[in-house]
């Protein structure tokens, strides 16, 4: 990475439509679970989905006051809870820390739209007098990153990133970079999304994105597979602790592995589609070794950006291929999506904490529900089965609509 401090992550929360907590999420990933099913959440009529990976039974209460849950939007709600387990799952004492040198930085690709539909409904019904006076701090996706702050008292570089499903994964290279340069001494950081509702589901289904895969909403989310029909949308939320090693190792901290690289480049071809031949991911991942100082040989796991979509699994197998050359189909790959669905901006920071968990147990979850190979998706995807491996650098990717790409490489320490 860019010259200066060495970054570590020392904690991570994880909201996830297998479970909460890393415990919940890894005995999801590792036994292979799928957590899509048919939609609950709202009405589907007319819609040509009705495959959906919600997260169940999650109280805000638990980490919010009812007031403030009654003035945060679901994302928020989210991005809020997985904060605090990320904070408690490094043993981060805030009251021990100068506020000052710990920011916050959280992304969401689409924001509140749970609140912009409900708000918009009043409006149309009761006339403008009855929106309330929290409608816009509802929405913004900037909101995320600053009541986490609030709740954290976090008063250290405080932004937020939307790239679409690349946001999570710019968040953390970002924010990396931000105590690497010793702007803050941690960074709280990561992605929250919830916009399963009407509108949010509604608009994927227009664009012909979604499984139509009703009959088997288990089944419905199939990277790679040669009958892989579109993408399962999800929600959740990924927070990682991201910390200067000195700092991490001055305070007694568990430090899980080290941020060694992270690349960030634009297609700049289409506001959907991927550039041909994967060419803006290659790039991406790339800069990544680069930032890292190593060679495509030296990354022992990829974790996809994996979507169950034609073009992004076909174009992102070519991307691979571009970089690793002769090594790629020696490298293990596998998509936390085939069994989570796509997360949209969350994606990028529970995909990378899907790749500490493996690198923890020396582990590499599977992609499920591969049961027909595509002659153009020719890589080992670790299909349908865990591996034992150990595994010292791992290479996650991200891709967004609008061209944005996103690539992590971790290591450990």
């Amino acid at each position: 990475m860019k010259s200066g401090r060495r970054v570590v992550i020392t904690g991570f929360g994880v909201i996830a439509p297998n479970g909460m907590g890393p415990e919940a999420f890894w005995d999801g990933l590792v036994n292979g679970r799928s957590a899509t099913g048919t939609v609950t959440a709202f009405d589907t009529t007319g819609m040509t989905s009705t495959v959906d990976a919600e997260v169940k039974d999650f109280d805000p209460t638990r980490w919010m006051s009812p007031r403030d849950v009654r003035r945060a939007d679901r994302f928020v709600q989210l991005a809020v809870a997985a904060s605090l387990m990320a904070v408690e799952h490094a043993g981060l004492n805030m009251d021990a820390e100068d506020p000052n040198r710990v920011g916050v930085l959280i992304g969401s690709g689409i924001g509140g739209i749970h609140t912009i539909c409900a708000e918009h409904e009043k409006l149309l019904s009761q006339g403008p007098r009855r929106l309330s006076p929290f409608l816009i701090p509802m929405l913004i996706i900037n909101m995320a990153s600053g009541q986490v702050s609030i709740a954290l008292n976090a008063r250290g570089p405080n932004f937020s990133i939307a790239t679409a499903c690349a946001t999570a994964a710019h968040s953390i290279g970002e924010a990396a970079d931000i105590v690497r340069l010793g702007e803050a001494d941690v960074m709280i950081s990561g992605g929250s999304e919830a916009a399963l509702n009407t509108l949010g589901f509604g608009g994927f289904c227009a664009m012909k994105a979604l499984s139509t895969r009703n009959h088997e909403p288990e089944k419905a989310s199939r990277p790679f597979d040669l009958e892989r029909d579109g993408f399962v949308m999800g929600e959740g939320a990924g927070i990682v602790v991201l910390e200067d090693y000195e700092h991490a190792r001055t305070r007694g901290a568990e430090i899980l592995c080290e941020v060694a690289g992270y690349g960030a480049t634009a297609d700049a071809h289409h506001v959907t589609a991927p550039s041909p031949g994967g060419e803006g991911a290659s790039r991406c991942m790339i800069a990544a070794l680069e930032s890292a100082g190593l060679n495509a040989e030296d990354i022992d796991y990829i974790n996809a950006h994996g979507t169950s979509t034609q073009l992004n699994d076909k174009l992102e197998t070519e991307a691979i291929k571009n970089v690793f050359g002769n090594g790629a189909h020696a490298v293990p790959i596998s998509s936390t999506k085939s069994m989570v669905g796509h997360l949209l901006g969350a994606a990028g920071a529970v995909e990378l904490i899907a790749c500490i968990l493996s690198m923890q147990h020396n582990t590499i979850h599977p992609t499920i529900n591969y049961e027909t190979p595509d002659p153009e998706c020719d890589l080992d995807y670790v299909p349908n089965t865990p591996r034992e491996a150990t595994l010292n650098t791992a290479l996650s990717n991200s891709l967004g609509f609008g061209g944005h790409n996103a690539a992590l490489i971790i290591k450990r320490i």
